[in-house]
């Protein structure tokens, strides 16, 4: 997965003791000052790395310092957005939303000042107090999303960062983190999260993943997991995600749905949920994918099924046409009553 041969690092983010820990793992890694883990012109911006896509989020890592602190409220996923530890991922999904800021290339860029990190969680979770109405998110706890911009699994193998945020919500009543991962890290198995880290499994169907999913977890060492992180003490939720129309799709997820529901442990199909996101895609991404993997455009890029629509942040996206979204949706919650009947949908869009 990773194998680190240039370290692109801030200064102030070399000068804390998460970045010296972080070197550590990789003395032999050369080191590249830069003025900003955001501005790396040999990795961000350069169209020329369309064709080193996957080379250099093997080896490339970026070393920095979270310097805007900001939690959001969400309402689908979780109650609140937490700042990001890391940006970015050693994955290489096709469809992934995170490199589009990012221009033709997207490796891992780990905060070192994870400490401010957690305290200005900390201060947010004690300012809510207890939660005292249900909502889809969760009917007890304040829920933090700590992965929006990468994958926490695969964080875990690079630093500490994950983990000092777990254990912040493990020892506290109010709150619990939650990220979505491709990524089947058993290390996680030790932490003893106490039911207060919530993991959701991305799953799809195992062909189209194949085109798809690169370099992530195959579909079913994903679904094997669960269970063993149930029993780790984690609450284990699912993420039908991203839903990609494909002319078998149907029999497909009906096909995956009844892989689940005969894997997973009655503990496991007690405490299960799930949400369900259909595929966004846009421009930018599609003629970056086209440079380096056009098999996969072949399924994302769909102008006879998509319609162009402005997200929450601005962007403008595509997505399948507002009509037929609607069909789909109905058809995925039918799908998911017949074949794993154990599963609440938390929403689906």
């Amino acid at each position: 997965m990773l194998d680190v041969k240039r370290i692109y690092a801030e200064d102030a983010a070399l000068e804390l003791p998460r970045g010296q820990e972080v070197l550590g793992r990789w003395p032999d890694a050369e080191i590249v000052p830069v003025a900003s883990h955001w501005n790396i012109p040999e990795v961000h911006g350069d169209e020329r790395n369309v064709q080193r896509w996957v080379r250099i989020k093997t080896e490339a890592l970026v070393l920095g310092v979270k310097k805007s602190l900001v939690t959001r409220p969400n309402g689908r996923s979780a109650d609140f957005i937490a700042p990001s530890t890391a940006n970015g991922c050693a994955m290489a999904c096709a469809y992934c939303y995170v490199p589009r800021r990012k221009g033709y290339s997207n490796p891992v860029t780990v905060f070192a000042n994870i400490e401010q990190i957690t305290k200005h969680v900390a201060r947010n979770i004690a300012k809510q107090g207890p939660k005292t109405e249900p909502n889809q998110c969760d009917p007890d706890a304040w829920v933090y999303d700590i992965g929006e911009n990468s994958d926490c699994s695969v964080d875990a193998m690079i630093s500490d960062n994950v983990r000092d945020l777990c254990d912040l919500f493990r020892m506290t009543p109010t709150a619990k983190a939650s990220f979505a991962t491709k990524y089947v890290n058993r290390d996680l198995l030790d932490w003893d999260p106490m039911g207060r880290t919530r993991i959701r499994f991305s799953l799809m169907p195992h062909e189209t993943a194949k085109v798809t999913d690169i370099r992530t977890s195959p579909i079913a060492e994903r679904i094997a997991a669960v269970n063993d992180f149930v029993d780790a003490g984690y609450e284990v939720h699912l993420n039908f995600s991203p839903v990609i129309l494909t002319p078998t799709w149907e029999s497909d997820w009906a096909e995956l749905l009844r892989q689940v529901d005969d894997v997973l442990s009655p503990a496991a199909k007690a405490q299960l949920a799930a949400e369900v996101i259909f595929l966004t895609h846009n421009q930018p991404l599609h003629e970056v994918n086209l440079g380096w993997h056009p098999k996969a455009e072949d399924l994302l890029w769909r102008p006879d099924l998509q319609e162009q629509k402005v997200s929450q942040n601005g962007a403008v996206n595509v997505r399948y046409r507002s009509g037929l979204k609607g069909q789909l949706v109905e058809r995925f919650r039918e799908l998911v009553a017949e074949h794993l009947p154990s599963c609440r949908i938390r929403y689906a869009f």
